[in-house]
């Protein structure tokens, strides 16, 4: 009688230049991730940190205009790519490769090997922690990089709202089971504030905290529907690097110290 042959190993390494990996996911599109990942970013830049920001959504990034980045990214040997730095941040994203109206029709081999490319072939340089803002779903991306990279946790991003958490079980499910700590959950656009002070919960009220019980992990934080985070996201400039002092910004100055706090 034959026997199984052992599960594969897969080897993971970090990706060079960089300290700690940290994954900006939520399985669903549209919650507001990438505005997160990247003011969450310069939010650890406020507590010392030396950042890098990857942006993995090959199909629909969205780092050139949340930093307006224009330039295209230049190799010293051709074969390897020099991140563009903004704002004291190393930036890398498929979309600094190509114009941003042209749509990524790629199979899944193109997009493993573009996501090889910008992790292994990227010079980052004495970075403390690099997050990546994952795009949306469970598919070739997340595995390749769960499988191949070594990352030190994943943050989970949601809206409250209930369809929006369907795919953030199964995006907390797929780390657990390819053994990824997850640092918590953030409640995006949690609510708005109108100018009388109310507070209107839009999309559903606890979602997020209530499945972060579910699955034991912690809750990191609210963040709300705010039209200054939207504006300074469209002029690319992030809330936390451009208006520190702002409500909204010491919302993210909490949780990025808590994730800090379980890593350093």
């Amino acid at each position: 009688m034959s026997q199984k042959p052992p599960p594969k190993q897969f080897v993971k390494t970090p990706i060079n230049g960089t300290n700690y990996t940290i994954l900006v996911s939520s399985a669903k599109g549209g919650v507001g991730k990438s505005t997160v990942a990247v003011n969450l970013a310069f939010a650890l830049q406020k507590f010392g940190l030396k950042i890098g920001i990857l942006d993995a959504d090959v199909y629909g990034p969205s780092l050139p205009r949340l930093l307006n980045l224009k330039e295209k990214p230049k190799s010293e040997d051709n074969k390897s790519i020099i991140p563009l730095e903004k704002f004291g941040a190393q930036c890398m994203s498929m979309g600094l490769l190509i114009d941003e109206q042209t749509p990524m029709m790629w199979r899944g081999p193109m997009v493993i090997s573009a996501i090889k490319t910008m992790t292994q072939k990227v010079v980052w340089k004495n970075r403390d922690v690099i997050i990546i803002d994952m795009p949306p779903g469970t598919g070739d991306t997340q595995l390749t990089f769960v499988q191949e990279v070594k990352i030190d946790g994943a943050i989970i991003v949601s809206t409250p709202q209930d369809l929006a958490l369907l795919d953030v079980k199964r995006g907390i499910q797929m780390f657990e089971k390819t053994k990824v700590k997850i640092l918590g959950l953030i409640d995006n656009m949690s609510f708005f504030k109108a100018e009388d002070g109310k507070e209107y919960k839009i999309f559903g009220e606890g979602g997020v905290e209530k499945t972060a019980k579910e699955f034991n992990k912690d809750f990191l934080g609210q963040i709300p529907l705010d039209q200054d985070l939207r504006v300074s996201a469209d002029n690319g400039e992030p809330l936390t690097y451009s208006k520190p002092d702002h409500e909204v910004s010491k919302l993210f100055y909490d949780i990025a110290k808590k994730i800090k706090q379980s890593f350093l």
